[in-house]
């Protein structure tokens, strides 16, 4: 125990005493950052982007703001509609997530006596 308590001295008492070889700055310091170079080139990505922003991409950073807005973004609708099985059940689940929402959500399936009033 006694051999702990003097190992821990020890190492504390080397924590207050000044070491003999001076330090080097750190990471942080202006020391430190005055020694490093400038870059010169920024290479390929310091130029800006010399074409415009596509549509889509700006329609997909657009916040959903307001009460008019659509749940499903316009890039989003223009998919198939279901073919299996699986992914009626995919689609019926999903109008019924949107139901318990108070949603209205678009949901028609084949043969369905409504399905000319829904996808018109």
């Amino acid at each position: 125990m006694r051999d702990l308590i003097a190992r821990a001295l020890v190492c504390v008492l080397a924590l207050f005493t000044p070491s003999a070889r001076r330090p080097e700055p750190g990471r942080h310091t202006a020391a430190y950052l005055a020694d490093q170079p400038t870059p010169t080139d920024p290479g390929p990505w310091g130029d800006p982007w010399t074409t415009p922003t596509p549509a889509h991409v700006i329609e997909r950073h657009t916040p959903l703001l307001g009460e008019d807005v659509p749940l499903v973004r316009p890039y989003v609708a223009g998919f198939r509609p279901p073919q299996t099985e699986t992914e009626w059940q995919v689609e019926r689940r999903r109008a019924a997530a949107f139901a318990s929402a108070g949603y209205d959500y678009p949901y028609s399936y084949p043969g369905a006596p409504l399905a000319e009033a829904v996808s018109a």
